[in-house]
């Protein structure tokens, strides 16, 4: 089978992640894939900011989410302990930075699976990071200006396994 689409039926979300960092090798690969995803208009207007899942930054979005939804104490922070997340942000003046940050996730989500990692595409903080302290996390992440949060993802070497999604073709697909 094709291997791209073998890890394409392989990759699932992971929900648990070894201490193990990264090295600065699969980091790397992981940013290149993103800037490699193409994008509207060639425009290249996507920019990633890494985060080690340590940084206390992390932790202020996990309360302003849990704040937003009224959840207390989750068992789990929204990116699982995982060592790295990278932030995705897209000029907010372009009407296709969504997208563009849609499809650079995916490569990123994909090439993890293909070098054994795991990840976790991540949209939950988009009310944190979109609401009233907007500013403020734009700032801590140093967000470019005018560019604002879109999508992000967790990296890091599995702790635990889950099988990839099944669904139903026929009730997706609508041939004409």
């Amino acid at each position: 089978m094709n291997k791209v689409i073998e890890t394409i039926r392989e990759r699932s979300s992971t929900r648990g992640y070894t201490p193990d960092p990264l090295t600065e090798e699969e980091l790397n690969i992981l940013l290149q894939a993103g800037l490699q995803a193409p994008t509207a208009a060639n425009k290249q207007e996507i920019h990633f900011t890494v985060v080690p899942g340590s940084h206390p930054i992390m932790q202020e979005l996990e309360e302003e989410k849990n704040r937003l939804r009224e959840i207390s104490s989750p068992p789990h922070n929204f990116y699982y302990e995982a060592p790295i997340v990278v932030i995705i942000s897209a000029d907010s003046t372009f009407k296709w930075g969504t997208l563009d940050a849609g499809i650079a996730v995916e490569n990123m989500a994909l090439a993890a699976e293909s070098i054994g990692l795991g990840s976790l595409i991540i949209g939950c903080i988009l009310d944190a990071m979109a609401g009233e302290k907007k500013a403020y996390f734009s700032q801590a992440l140093k967000l470019p200006p005018s560019y604002e949060y879109k999508i992000a993802i967790a990296f890091g070497h599995k702790a635990t396994a889950k099988e990839p999604h099944t669904y139903d073709a026929d009730a997706h697909i609508t041939r004409l």
